[in-house]
């Protein structure tokens, strides 16, 4: 996607027409695509090498992400909101399945959002959260066992562990005692969860070199298409419903070979409608638990029972669980999928959640970035807090760019020439006539390190200060951050960022915007702060060659000055001067 085109994307978002982005829902999109990220990218991989616990882990990361994200954003709902941004954004993975990971996602950022609102920031909210949040991932599996096979497993489950008590003769309920350590288990994992978030929330607050530390670019970003060739369709979203709670109901109360028969010819509609169905017959994982199902069933049932039943009557049982988790899985496939429509996400566009449209826009523009961009999974799980340190100066990145409103807030003018050209002379002399005329200038200029008659590296000059700091020079460390043949001083970034600080009204100078700027780096930051400063007067110099692409990058409608013009100073003094005049009358 082109500069121009993200920046339509970003208009159409802020315009009267669509309803315009709070910042809780932009910071909520923010988070919750993070966590999908981390869930789609990890996700895919720990399922595949069938890791087990993945879920848990997956959790676990979830946690760590809102939780570091408190200690940056207390806006009170933020979690729901990133939940359902989360859920959303899952959508997108490789993986077939819908409901059950989204239900788990939004029930996780429910319950820690439940808990921080009741007991507010605190360590102890955190980790009763994080506790109960983990802890839902048992109780959603129990669930999904009674909702996929019906009652039936619950006696099952029973019988069997009745039968192990017996057998080893165990002085405890053996029923309950597994599910309670599971219980202890997910609790603890938790607990360590919020522990890590906590480490990584405070760290964040902690001043960062974000040069050193955002790795992502602009340039890998573009808008996910969404599936084409799919004719969403109001009523076989009614027709999937009423087959699905059909098929649920008439399981064990009509006739075993017409319910079957129901069954299959359901479940061959929903193969032929919906690719996600199909995918879901596809898996292997699903036959066999066909297969230990109905044997299990069968042993209990005939072994286990006070009054055992026939050994066909106890199969037959086994098959009707199985063909009500298969009818179950797949039609939360289907429901999900004709949940997509356009009129229905029209209309929550005018619902209370007409802020999520935009957010899911939002959300979509900045996704593939993430993804692309994530390390790979052995630097995730040996380093969590770092990697989530980068996704978070990232999201502070696109903060800053959508904090510029579509239409320039001060003024901005931009001095361009060509390498040698004099442009830093020129504006060394106009800072020094506009001092003269009472015209407050800060800002910084680039003054040249010469050695033997060759440029060896450049310093930051504070203009307001005259103190001059080392920023670029061809000797420097293998660590140190390079552009071109220069290494980049962190004490002149630092100096630099000190220097364009915004303060009162004056001309801010910045010399010499260009590759770096355009990465997000250098004066990045100290540039977007600016810009949305509502009586800020700019004056930025940049090579002709990268005129177009700062002027798209920052969203600019500046004033244009060639070299020639900058070097009559005195002239373009009183420009600017009758300029600032009537800017400062807008202003009042």
């Amino acid at each position: 996607m082109s500069q121009k085109e993200k920046h339509a994307v970003f208009d159409t978002l802020r315009q009267n027409t669509s309803p315009k982005l709070n910042s809780k829902w932009i910071k909520a999109s923010m988070l919750g695509t993070i966590w999908a990220s981390s869930e789609i990218v990890l996700g895919s991989f720990l399922h595949n090498l069938k890791i087990p616990f993945s879920g848990n882990i997956l959790t676990a990361i979830g946690l760590v992400i809102l939780i570091s994200a408190s200690y940056k954003w207390r806006e009170k709902g933020i979690y729901w909101r990133a939940g359902i941004i989360c859920a959303m954004l899952k959508t997108l993975s490789p993986s077939a399945v819908i409901f059950g990971p989204m239900v788990a996602i939004l029930s996780e950022a429910a319950l820690l959002e439940i808990s921080v609102q009741i007991f507010g920031h605190t360590i102890p909210a955190f980790m009763l959260g994080s506790m109960l949040a983990m802890s839902w991932n048992l109780f959603q599996k129990l669930f999904n066992y009674i909702i996929f096979y019906g009652s039936n497993i619950v006696e099952v489950y029973t019988r069997i562990m009745q039968y192990a008590e017996q057998q080893l003769q165990l002085e405890f309920d053996a029923v309950w005692t597994p599910i309670i350590i599971l219980l202890c288990i997910y609790s603890l994992l938790g607990a360590a969860a919020a522990l890590i978030g906590i480490y990584v929330g405070r760290s964040i607050t902690k001043s960062v070199d974000n040069s050193q530390l955002v790795k992502f670019h602009a340039g890998n970003e573009q808008k996910v298409k969404e599936s084409s060739g799919f004719h969403y369709s109001i009523l076989w979203l009614a027709i999937d419903a009423m087959l699905m709670l059909a098929t649920l109901l008439l399981a064990g109360r009509a006739n075993f070979l017409l319910w079957t028969l129901l069954v299959l010819t359901t479940a061959a509609i929903w193969a032929f409608r919906y690719k996600r169905a199909l995918k879901q017959l596809m898996k292997p994982r699903l036959w066999v638990f066909f297969v230990i199902i109905t044997m299990l069933t069968t042993f209990v049932f005939t072994r286990l029972q006070p009054n055992p039943t026939s050994l066909t009557h106890a199969v037959l049982i086994g098959v009707e669980m199985n063909l009500r988790a298969i009818i179950v899985i797949m039609g939360f496939a289907v429901i999900g999928t004709e949940l997509y429509h356009p009129k229905i996400r029209s209309y929550l566009a005018q619902s209370y959640f007409k802020q999520l449209p935009p957010a899911m826009e939002l959300s979509l523009e900045i996704l593939p970035a993430l993804i692309s961009n994530m390390p790979d999974v052995k630097t995730i799980l040996r380093n969590p807090g770092a990697v989530v340190r980068q996704l978070f100066a990232y999201a502070d990145q696109r903060l800053d760019e959508l904090a510029i409103n579509s239409k320039q807030k001060g003024m901005v003018y931009i001095l361009s020439g060509k390498v040698g050209s004099g442009k830093t002379q020129a504006v060394k002399n106009l800072a020094i006539s506009l001092q003269e005329n009472n015209i407050p200038v800060t800002g910084i200029y680039s003054s040249r390190i010469m050695e033997n008659g060759e440029t060896k590296g450049y310093s930051v000059v504070n203009i307001s200060t005259g103190n001059r700091t080392k920023f670029l020079h061809q000797d420097g460390s293998p660590e140190q951050e390079k552009i071109g043949r220069f290494y980049i001083f962190n004490e002149g970034l630092c100096a630099g960022v000190k220097a364009l600080k915004p303060n009162g009204f004056s001309v801010t100078i910045v010399d010499e915007v260009g590759r770096l700027e355009l990465d997000g780096k250098g004066w990045y930051h100290s540039l977007l702060a600016l810009l949305n400063k509502p009586n800020s007067i700019l004056l930025l110099t940049v090579r002709d060659d990268f005129v177009p692409e700062v002027v798209e990058n920052f969203n600019l409608s500046p004033k244009f000055i060639s070299i020639k013009q900058a070097k009559n100073y005195e002239q373009l003094t009183q420009r600017l001067i009758k300029d600032i005049k009537e800017h400062e009358k807008l202003e009042v």
